[in-house]
């Protein structure tokens, strides 16, 4: 499960050709990665042209703020859910330029895990215009935080992908 900088950035390479031939502009609403999506699709050359902005949106209050989701969501549910990374995605959409939006909420740990949402658990979201909305959640374990931030990485990449087949 082990991770570098060389294949994540030959992974944007890949994914910012794909959009720019499809046409797609992209956003992203990270949380637990902090915006290392944003910074790996930036690293690329001519990402200009795909990634219209990313949102960092850590604390709840950001969510809320920056991209509309709902508080009572959050509280009912939790930060680390389904239904967060869904309004996330679903609200940066809404907010941006882009035709695409990739969202990441999780617990990379060391510290912040419970029974039931434990170290290295992971939703992310991708929303299309035009199409529904996908999920898919993650257990990394406890693998250390930069590894469960990379390999996050490497997921929301994967959502793209699949969203753009």
């Amino acid at each position: 499960m082990m991770t570098d900088a060389v294949t994540i950035h030959g992974r944007a390479e890949a994914l910012i050709k794909h959009c720019l031939t499809l046409g797609l502009k992209v956003v992203t609403a990270e949380s637990c990665t902090g915006g290392l999506v944003a910074g790996a699709l930036t690293g690329v050359a001519g990402s200009s042209a795909v990634v219209d902005r990313g949102f960092v949106t850590y604390s709840n209050e950001a969510k809320a703020d920056m991209l509309g989701v709902d508080p009572n969501l959050i509280k009912q549910d939790g930060a680390v859910s389904e239904s967060v990374a869904r309004a996330m995605a679903e609200g940066a959409l809404l907010r941006s330029l882009a035709n695409i939006a990739v969202s990441i909420t999780g617990i990379a740990g060391p510290g912040g895990g419970s029974d039931l949402k434990p170290v290295g658990l992971v939703h992310f979201a991708c929303a299309r215009k035009g199409f529904p909305t996908l999920h898919c959640e993650r257990q990394f374990g406890d693998i250390g935080r930069d590894q469960v931030r990379a390999v996050s990485i490497l997921q929301a990449f994967d959502l793209i992908e699949e969203m753009t087949r």
